[in-house]
């Protein structure tokens, strides 16, 4: 039988002051800001700005403080706090063509328009720990204000000036926009003229149009699309990507306000960009050509764009007339459990009192094992 639980309410306020205390950990040691977090674990804060669906990251990097570093509950707190916030309009088309460059490459061509820029990546680290940071720490711990050799006066020398390095232009061209002027690579026409939907306001329904399932794959759980995205490498799906271009870089967002008719920046947004080219299609109307898939996402978060971009490719199967033969193409199972909030939700309902529920199993578990034993005596 359900018995009710009492003191529950004592029981949890001691729970938030343990989990405050934990949050803090020793107290002997400085407590870690929101700047810190913000500026020194910023590929943390980007995810969570992403997943959470909200580009801010001073309040994405306070959820990763209040969540004691569980980047899924950060994400959680984010989107939660999202929902508060007034729908002020909405922005035109990020043009990133247009885009600042930090970073941009391509696995396709060796010599592109405007160059290669490698820009901050750990790709070419050697995956070993650097034990110089464990000093950076006891020097932190030791209360050391200075760390900078200094002169006689107390002031630090004046650094040798960096050795000269060519920036790409502000603008540079896509490497699609040179398959495109082949003929090389499709170009998918929106299937009408409408706005696309949001699904920040509207349930996701299926079947769903690309923009739809773009919106779903930005904010979804990197590690599911990671899995995802690596299941058709391995030929859970008709693909053979290559890395087309991959940029990071800002880009100015732009909204037209309804008294004024014209566009106004409002702002940048740091992004990473994917775009993978994939293997030949073609028909009796259409010529063989490469065909792509798209991944954006905020901040520095190039493997979620690529795996993004991956996954999008293959959802595209009914649109590109080839057989669905492996999960990652089947965009309700791929896109209904893409979305990490609503699935620790569901996987975490289950700490929740479940006790009819058991008694019910426990009572028709127990008559099962009698009518066993009973029907064992009689054939005995």
């Amino acid at each position: 039988m359900y018995v009710a639980v009492k003191g529950g309410a004592a029981a949890i306020e001691n729970s938030w002051r343990l989990l405050e205390a934990q949050r803090r950990g020793d107290t002997a040691i400085a407590a870690l800001s929101v700047r810190q977090i913000r500026e020194q674990l910023s590929l943390a804060v980007d995810r969570v700005m992403s997943e959470g669906s909200l580009y801010d990251p001073e309040l994405a990097a306070l959820a990763i403080k209040q969540a004691s570093g569980d980047l899924m509950e950060a994400i959680f707190l984010l989107r939660a706090y999202r929902t508060t916030l007034p729908r002020l309009g909405y922005s035109s088309p990020l043009d990133t063509a247009r885009i600042a460059l930090v970073r941009r490459i391509s696995a396709a061509f060796k010599e592109v328009p405007g160059g290669q820029l490698l820009g901050p990546t750990y790709d070419y680290t050697q995956r070993l720990l650097d034990f110089a940071l464990l000093a950076e720490d006891a020097s932190a711990d030791a209360g050391c204000t200075s760390a900078v050799p200094t002169t006689a006066d107390g002031v630090a020398p004046t650094a040798a000036p960096a050795a000269a390095v060519d920036l790409p232009a502000p603008t540079v061209l896509r490497i699609n926009d040179l398959l495109k002027r082949e003929g090389l690579l499709e170009t998918p026409q929106p299937a009408d003229s409408a706005p696309p939907g949001d699904i920040t306001r509207d349930p996701l329904m299926f079947p769903a149009d690309r923009a739809l399932r773009l919106q779903a794959l930005a904010r979804g759980d990197e590690g599911w699309l990671l899995a995802m995205g690596y299941s058709t490498q391995r030929g859970y799906a008709n693909s053979h990507p290559f890395a087309g271009e991959i940029r990071r870089g800002f880009v100015s967002v732009e909204l037209v306000p309804d008294e004024l008719g014209f566009a106004i920046d409002i702002g940048d947004l740091e992004v990473t960009e994917c775009q993978m080219i994939n293997q030949f299609s073609g028909s009796r109307e259409v010529p063989p050509q490469f065909t792509q898939g798209y991944g954006l996402a905020f901040g520095g978060a190039e493997r979620k764009a690529m795996a993004m971009a991956l996954v999008d490719r293959a959802l595209r199967a009914d649109e590109l007339g080839e057989p669905r033969v492996a999960p990652a193409q089947d965009e309700e199972f791929v896109l209904s459990h893409a979305d990490n909030v609503e699935a620790s939700g569901f996987v975490q309902h289950l700490k929740l009192p479940h006790y009819v529920d058991f008694q019910a199993e426990l009572e028709l578990v127990r008559k099962l094992r009698a009518d066993h034993a009973e029907s064992k005596k009689e054939l005995a």
